[in-house]
């Protein structure tokens, strides 16, 4: 219970959806990392898409060399191609990509976007989409690297002023450029009376 005895919703573990590659800045991979090790040093538990390349294998090692639980959620084709972290906590394979989606949004009590490409974006997406229409009330974050967005978020605005996205979904998303302030505001997230 939160303040003026509103129910708050316990963030204790963080989808992070980002990219495989590493981008065409150093500062992608080390915002990857510092997202992990903040996940970790606040006791949370990193989800993510359990792979061991790029960004993706930054934010589980950034999460890992400070402690933290890390789980990875990887379809059997890539566990076939065998590209997931040999040293998560926990790691579920599951049929595809659909479940994978899914299996990511059961375990985690909120979601971020870091950079990353189509995948990324359709993860991004999906939990908007859910949201939208109940069947989720978790917080969404999207930490603006570099300012990687802005494109993103004008074509957002763009969708609202043309009536194709309400602007109370627009206004759910929280958009930060530094990911302390960002988990801060996930964490003080109040779910909606609807819930």
């Amino acid at each position: 219970i939160g303040k003026e005895g509103v129910l708050c919703m316990e963030l204790e573990s963080v989808a992070v959806y980002l990219g495989s590659a590493t981008g065409d800045d150093p500062v992608y991979e080390e915002m990857a990392t510092k997202v992990g090790e903040l996940i970790a040093k606040s006791g949370r538990t990193l989800v993510y898409g359990g792979s061991n390349v790029g960004c993706m294998a930054a934010v589980a090692n950034g999460a890992l060399a400070f402690g933290g639980d890390v789980m990875g959620v990887v379809p059997q084709k890539l566990a076939d191609n065998n590209i997931q972290h040999p040293d998560l906590t926990k790691l579920f394979v599951v049929q595809g990509m659909h479940e994978r989606k899914a299996q990511m949004i059961d375990l985690s009590d909120g979601f971020i976007a870091l950079p990353g490409g189509p995948g990324t974006m359709e993860e991004l997406f999906e939990v908007i989409s859910w949201k939208q229409v109940g069947y989720h009330d978790k917080p969404i974050g999207i930490l603006n690297v570099n300012n990687y967005y802005d494109g993103l978020l004008d074509f957002l605005d763009f969708q609202v002023d043309h009536g194709f996205m309400h602007q109370q979904y627009r206004d759910m998303l929280l958009v930060e450029s530094n990911p302390e302030v960002l988990l801060e505001k996930m964490a003080a997230y109040e779910p909606t009376a609807e819930a």
